[in-house]
């Protein structure tokens, strides 16, 4: 895989008004860097907690004996559940909890409202989980219903975000995450090596308290900055939700609009960045280079098709979501857990897509993508 976007990389010629004499210099620096990603997990914790690998996350066949006699029960709760990386810690979760014993009893969608999900978790609890498995939506607005949930005896595993003021060991048993730091560093070696290692570029990231996107932009900003500084992020904007694709296209119009000569646009996550393919196309910029996080359905599309999104940092949340299922079966079984454990960033690029596909999502790629990458 790693070989595919040495291709792609040492292919590139920079497609904007960037591809200047920086280019022959800054590619084989985003190429070492990409290769020098693979395995390894560049992000913390919440508290500043070393990653342990999601693979040591595991449970023994007798371990799943006692689970399955427990006829234990859990609930999903959702910060949102309407993309492609929500359905699949969905499926994993609901896979490898249906191997377990574990039944999954209820799950919800908050669609990014910290209120809605404070009442869905009231709602959960009302049916005794003896698990739930979560990403809150905001660590501060929530901590209280997670809280009750604690006191009334619910084991808790967490995805990215951990409550404010809670402590691992005591209140939850670990937190599970993707490099996210690693994707917004690949994400912009892939930018610099496709304007050639100069120009200029807009950022446009998520207006919250969110720890694993404040990761993101933290990443790609620090590696633009140091890394080439031949590249300057002339506009940034953050956009709060909940219609992220529509904000960002606003913002990026915005961007195109007062620098015509942008070269590049980074979007937070897969969502946002379908919002700046609708804004690069309303502006005619067909040789804008986008890129992101997060492998959905149409930065795949693009990707295989040669479209302007030209690479990206995906998460695998489908592994992820196995590793919070073994993660509850600690709990149950009072199995002392890690406090942070996380997946390796996956760069993807056309080259690669199909492959890292079935690496994100543990299936074939949708149709769509197939024939685009047949096109």
């Amino acid at each position: 895989m790693i070989l595919a976007i040495a291709m792609v990389l040492a292919a590139c010629g920079g497609s904007g008004s960037g591809g200047g004499q920086g280019s022959a210099e800054q590619l084989p620096r985003a190429q070492k860097a990409l290769d020098n990603l693979e395995g390894k997990v560049l992000s913390t914790g919440p508290y500043g907690e070393k990653p342990t690998p999601a693979d040591e996350i595991k449970l023994s066949d007798a371990e799943l004996e006692e689970i399955k006699g427990m006829n234990a029960t859990a609930a999903i709760v959702m910060h949102y559940g309407g993309d492609d990386w929500s359905r699949a810690q969905i499926d994993a979760l609901q896979t490898r909890f249906g191997e377990m014993g574990i039944e999954v009893i209820s799950t919800t969608d908050a669609d990014f409202d910290p209120g809605k999900q404070v009442s869905d978790i009231e709602t959960v609890l009302a049916e005794n989980p003896d698990i739930i498995v979560s990403i809150p939506t905001d660590p501060v607005a929530t901590a209280d219903a997670y809280r009750k949930a604690r006191e009334q005896g619910v084991e808790l595993v967490f995805m990215d975000n951990v409550p404010d003021g809670f402590e691992q060991g005591k209140d939850y048993t670990s937190v599970v995450s993707a490099d996210n730091y690693g994707n917004g560093v690949a994400a912009a070696h892939l930018m610099a090596s496709n304007i050639g290692g100069e120009g200029k570029v807009g950022a446009i990231f998520h207006a919250a308290d969110f720890f694993v996107t404040q990761q993101r932009y933290e990443a790609f900003q620090k590696t633009i900055k140091e890394e080439y500084p031949d590249i300057e992020i002339v506009a940034d904007q953050g956009i709060a939700g909940p219609d992220f694709a529509g904000q960002a296209e606003e913002a990026a119009s915005a961007m195109l609009t007062k620098n015509a000569d942008l070269d590049g646009i980074w979007a937070v996550w897969d969502v946002p960045a379908e919002g700046v393919l609708a804004a690069a196309r309303n502006s005619g910029r067909t040789d804008l280079n986008v890129t992101t996080i997060d492998l959905g359905t149409t930065m795949a599309i693009e990707l295989a098709s040669g479209g302007i999104v030209k690479g990206l940092g995906s998460q695998r949340p489908y592994e992820q979501g196995v590793a919070e299922a073994n993660l509850a079966g600690y709990a149950l079984l009072d199995k002392e857990a890690p406090p942070y454990v996380a997946l390796p960033a996956l760069p993807v690029t056309g080259e690669n897509v199909l492959d890292a596909w079935k690496e994100v999502y543990n299936q074939e790629p949708p149709e769509q993508v197939k024939e685009a990458a047949a096109e």
